[in-house]
């Protein structure tokens, strides 16, 4: 690592610890020239996630679209906003262990809507009645039914 102030590269690490995510190594270092101390974080390089939608189309992944899909669903419900980041968090893990480059957005739904039933009915019923276009109140109704058996 070479050092931000003059440019040697012989540094040494001081000391290192997580990041509060814990998704990052926070590391104190210091040049053996000049002696000043400088911080770098160390993060896992992720491959780039491609997203296939319905209509074909191609994005990069956005975790927030995840996110606002649920909080949606989840609008007005008794559902606190740490179980729609844990259940945000397990969806990416189960879409991040597939190990895909490209993944279609049906399976991020159906991951979704997997977890939803679980935390809450009437979000998951709010969530599948966007997410499968329920076209007329019979097939709301169908679904009505699956979750009530």
């Amino acid at each position: 690592m070479k050092c931000p102030f003059c440019n040697q590269d012989n540094t040494r690490v001081v000391d290192s610890r997580p990041v509060e995510d814990n998704n990052a190594i926070r590391r104190r270092r210091m040049c053996d020239e000049c002696g000043k101390r400088f911080t770098t974080y160390e993060k896992v390089e992720t491959i780039p996630l491609i997203v296939i939608k319905k209509d074909q189309n191609r994005e990069q992944y956005d975790r927030s679209k995840i996110e606002g899909g649920v909080l949606r669903a989840c609008h007005k419900r008794p559902v606190p906003v740490q179980k729609i980041n844990e259940l945000v968090d397990q969806v990416e893990i189960e879409i991040f262990n597939l190990e895909e480059k490209e993944i279609p957005s049906t399976v991020i739904g159906e991951l979704v809507m997997n977890h939803l039933k679980d935390l809450d009915p009437v979000a998951y019923v709010r969530f599948a009645s966007v997410y499968r276009e329920f076209k007329d109140v019979n097939t709301f109704m169908d679904e009505l039914k699956k979750i009530l058996k």
